[in-house]
């Protein structure tokens, strides 16, 4: 579906089989010179093909088309090195292409596994979970034209004038991009009407809740009248929305504080017992991959809760637990 969303900018919904959120947003700039894509959809044939019609229809030549990725998840970025040409260039995040050199390392499932089965993860269920394949024989093939952005920078493409905004937290180098005349904010998956933006964390240095936290505290004192996300509806509440998503994620924490009062446990029985918006009778019936990145929903509250000073944790047979202070 193509939507007029304000002149020469175009919404199109890239389809994503299989998955919850069915849709993928990617936004059209049409200009004089250069086009410019904001996200692309998955790299599937079903993708594909609601991407190139859409474009066909749009009249857009990607011989004079420029992309714009707001961060390193599959399907924002899948279809971006299929729609290149010579002369294209990827605007893009240094800190969030470090993603694609984990990925072609080959560390990250491993990584992933270790992080699994340290969060208490059973093997069984780990490996189901893991069994996944991120990307397409062509990343490896070629190099991608990536043009580093930084907060802060600006990127012009036809009678829009964005500046960059780094926001932190879905991912550890989301880039949005905001219109100060006009007053639109591209959100990739930073700010969400209807759901919430997963927080996912893995036993390492970062600590992502907290800079989510405060980069909705940046987007907060913008002039924003129109918010046009990765995913579902625009919606033009940008500062209501951002103070239901502080919620969100007070509730999560007191939530995590009560299910840790009686005993210790680790983030993979801290998950089990939180509150989930899933179409699943229990715990148990939940797919191997959604109680993945539910427990890595925990570890990251647990890891803000463990920086606020609020619970400690400990290794107990090459397991982290958690517990009340």
């Amino acid at each position: 579906m193509i939507e007029q969303i304000a002149a020469n900018l175009y919404k199109i919904e890239i389809p994503l089989p299989d998955m919850v959120l069915q849709f993928v947003n990617s936004y059209i700039i049409k200009a004089k010179n250069r086009n410019l894509i904001i996200d692309t959809g998955m790299d599937n044939e079903e993708g594909r093909q609601a991407m190139h019609k859409s474009l066909e229809k749009l009249g857009v030549d990607l011989e004079r088309t420029d992309l714009f990725i707001t961060h390193f998840h599959m399907d924002h970025f899948g279809l971006a090195p299929t729609l290149i040409s010579d002369n294209s260039t990827i605007y893009f995040n240094k800190t969030e292409s470090a993603g694609i050199d984990w990925v072609r390392s080959g560390n990250f499932l491993q990584e992933l596994t270790d992080s699994g089965r340290m969060s208490g993860f059973p093997e069984d269920e780990l490996q189901e979970a893991l069994t996944f394949r991120p990307v397409h024989d062509h990343w490896w093939r070629k190099p991608l034209p990536f043009t580093f952005l930084a907060d802060g920078d600006r990127l012009e493409a036809g009678e829009y004038r964005f500046q960059c905004v780094a926001t932190p937290g879905h991912s550890r180098g989301h880039m949005c991009l905001y219109e100060p005349d006009k007053k639109i904010f591209i959100s990739g998956d930073h700010l969400l009407n209807e759901i919430t933006p997963s927080i996912l964390s893995r036993y390492d240095a970062a600590n992502p809740l907290e800079e989510y936290l405060l980069s909705l505290d940046r987007v907060y004192e913008l002039d924003i009248k129109l918010v046009l996300p990765g995913h579902k509806g625009s919606f033009r509440n940008c500062k209501e929305r951002i103070r239901e998503l502080k919620d969100h994620h007070r509730q999560r924490s007191n939530e995590i504080i009560s299910i840790l009062k009686e005993c210790s446990q680790n983030a993979y029985q801290v998950a089990s017992q939180m509150t989930w918006n899933i179409d699943c009778d229990s715990w148990g019936s939940f797919p191997a991959m959604q109680k993945f990145f539910a427990t890595g929903e925990a570890i990251a509250h647990l890891k803000y809760l463990e920086g606020k000073g609020m619970i400690k944790k400990e290794t107990r047979e090459k397991k982290i637990v958690y517990s009340r202070i």
